[in-house]
């Protein structure tokens, strides 16, 4: 029983009593109909690293960027020259431009400015976080000036570089994508992570539990039977356990849990934090200070972590950290687990409130699947496999890839490219957490309970408590509490023009509905008069307006119009620099045209490759057009000597095509 307002005497607080009548309707799974969707990628968003994979041909296939690395870092950097840079190279200058290059943006995207979370986490940061309407913004230079920026649109800036990397590996456009997010993410998160592929110029066709996901590319080639596994997905900022039953293509999750701020970033930190005091104790000198020493030393403890999987020990080495002062310190991986043993036993807690929601022991689970970067650290994989009685988890599957994996066989079933055999696979998920409305006394009244099947809908009939009401308003929670004090509110709204009536007369019919999303819509209707009003949580404070979707699609546009013409100037560039610097080479080998050149024909070719690397030297910044003048006024003077030798050669070729003139003849 939800509290309602009467709007005409506000003071008054007006309580719907609930009807006897109470249903719950399964919603027919709202599957996008089959539609020319082409390629669908999937994408693991990730808090640190991004992975992106497609599905093709009757298999997944896992798509590296253009360093050759299949794991992108979730990085977004602003140089002083206003140039964008994301993924490798927006983390390889974090030492040097700490201030403008932002990552962890995950654990911001869908929160509060007053999230406790968010105020433990910008005190470490790098770069400026500031409250703009009650959220999270980003405050970096960009170029010479100042620009704030909210967590979807970064979010949207790593997710556009996954595309991006998707359509030079296909060699054409993708606008279609299943996208994971962790399943203990809110509603709030979810949408949020859907108004991100927005900006970024993708139709998010599903949003997937990323230990879903993983559970697709475990099981996908299981044929032995129904088993029950639980993921246990560790990454670098969330935490989730799923526990599923896998049955010949049939995907049932049973029930999930987590921390959606508990990952490798924390870790890292503690070890951080250690170093700093025992730097400060030596030197007297707090790294605290200096945020570009931070960020040397963040880089190399995330190294030490990563090492320490395999090995027992290894030393973190800097140069000159901060004032001239070397660092170097040997760090054990028995330190390591000592400075997280609280963090990592709290990896625990849900695992058992999974089994206990889920109605099983330890012993009915078969297989324990490990994902996500974390967990391979080996104290963790001991914890877990302790706590099963020392059976082993599983390792089959690469723990930074399984969830863009399964990403990817999900987009592969919604598209409808016509090579691709898709598996039969159906996924039947849960909501992560209860929903419900406020009751009198602030009590949480859950009308969808946390782990139930989804898609769905369940409908509560109400009335009115108060003689001519005409107005109530609807308070939406989510959470697990019994007070909606404790609980996170999604969001509110008024049902009006119920016809005056005595009190228990009107008949209202509130509706809960989650899409295959986990997309909550929440609407009201007065069965009387069939007026009714509805909430998609789309005015949730925490959410992006319209209208600053639209000013940040628009800002997305012209980023990606501003990184194409600095590609473009780079490639012009580089154009001219390997002709002038592969002439040059080539007039310097006696078996190559410097044999067959006359000395006055050498000459000139020196002469003006001479003054092609000068000007090159003195014009870094030069544009697209003097590039390409600048080349074409060198192979004005190259190309007719290169077209006498072709005929002195005898061969009856006329070349050209200037760029391939200076080939070995």
């Amino acid at each position: 029983m939800t509290i309602y307002r009467n709007m005409r005497t506000i003071p008054t607080c007006v309580i719907l009593l609930l009807v006897v009548t109470c249903r719950h309707v399964q919603a027919e799974d709202t599957e996008p109909k089959v539609e020319d969707f082409g390629t669908v990628i999937g994408i693991d968003l990730g808090t640190t690293y991004s992975c992106v994979g497609v599905y093709r041909k009757g298999h997944v296939e896992i798509i590296p960027n253009e360093q050759g690395n299949r794991i992108t870092p979730s990085y977004v950097a602003f140089t002083p020259e206003g140039e964008r840079l994301i993924g490798d190279a927006a983390k390889n200058q974090l030492t040097t431009n700490p201030e403008n290059t932002i990552f962890d943006v995950k654990r911001l995207i869908g929160r509060p400015w007053n999230d406790k979370s968010v105020q433990h986490d910008i005190q470490y940061y790098p770069f400026k976080v500031i409250n703009k309407n009650n959220r999270p913004y980003v405050k970096v230079k960009v170029g010479s000036g100042d620009k704030v920026f909210s967590p979807e649109e970064i979010s949207a800036m790593v997710l556009s570089k996954m595309k991006e990397i998707a359509e030079t590996y296909l060699g054409k456009n993708v606008t279609h994508a299943v996208v994971t997010v962790p399943a203990y993410f809110n509603d709030a998160q979810r949408r949020a992570t859907k108004d991100a592929g927005t900006i970024a110029g993708l139709n998010i066709l599903r949003l997937i539990n990323e230990p879903t996901a993983a559970s697709i590319a475990y099981g996908l080639d299981k044929s032995e039977g129904e088993k029950n596994i639980l993921v246990f997905d560790l990454g670098g900022g969330t935490f989730d356990v799923s526990i599923l039953t896998i049955d010949h293509g049939v995907f049932e999750v049973l029930a999930t849990n987590g921390d959606t701020h508990l990952g490798g970033e924390d870790f890292d930190q503690r070890v951080m934090e250690f170093f700093i005091k025992l730097y400060k104790k030596k030197t007297k000198r707090n790294l605290h200070e200096d945020s570009r020493a931070i960020q040397k030393l963040r880089r190399e403890v995330e190294k030490a972590k990563r090492a320490l999987s395999s090995q027992h020990q290894t030393r973190v080495e800097i140069e000159s950290l901060m004032g001239g002062h070397d660092f170097s310190e040997v760090l054990t991986r028995a330190k390591l687990e000592e400075l997280n043993l609280d963090l990592f036993k709290s990896t625990l807690k849900p695992v058992k409130s999974a089994l206990e929601d889920g109605n099983m022991k330890t012993t009915d689970i078969q297989d324990i699947v490990l994902v996500g970067g974390s967990t391979r650290i080996p104290k963790i994989q001991q914890l877990v496999k302790e706590f099963f009685g020392g059976r082993e988890p599983s390792k089959g599957i690469n723990p930074d890839e399984a969830i863009a994996y399964g990403a990817a066989v999900q987009g592969g079933v919604l598209g409808s490219d016509e090579d691709n055999k898709t598996p039969d696979l159906l996924i039947l998920d849960v909501n992560s957490m209860s929903l419900g409305i406020e009751t009198i006394g602030g009590v949480m009244s859950k009308i969808i309970s946390r782990n139930t099947a989804i898609p769905t809908k369940k409908t509560q009939q109400f009335t009115t408590t108060e003689d001519d009401q005409d107005v109530m308003e609807v308070l939406v929670y989510e959470g697990e509490r019994a007070m909606t004090k404790d609980n996170h509110i999604l969001g509110k709204f008024d049902l009006k023009g119920i016809p005056p009536a005595e009190r228990g007369e009107p008949q209202i019919d509130v509706t809960f509905e989650i899409d295959v999303n986990g997309i909550l819509t929440v609407t009201a209707e007065d069965i009387g008069t069939g007026n009714k009003n509805n909430i998609v949580i789309q005015n949730d404070e925490n959410r992006l307006s319209p209208a600053e979707m639209e000013k940040m699609i628009q800002d997305a546009e012209e980023f990606a119009e501003e990184d194409r013409k600095v590609k473009e100037k780079t490639d012009a560039r580089n154009e001219l620099d390997t002709y002038v610097y592969s002439l040059r080479n080539q007039i310097n080998d006696k078996n190559k045209l410097g044999a067959k050149l006359s000395a006055g024909d050498k000459s000139t070719i020196e002469k003006v490759v001479a003054d092609s690397i000068k000007w090159l030297d003195s014009h870094e910044d030069a544009s697209v057009e003097e590039y390409q003048k600048q080349k074409t006024e060198l192979e004005e003077v190259v190309k007719p000597i290169m077209n006498k030798l072709y005929t002195a050669s005898g061969d009856g070729k006329k070349e050209d095509d200037s760029s391939h003139l200076h080939e070995d003849l």
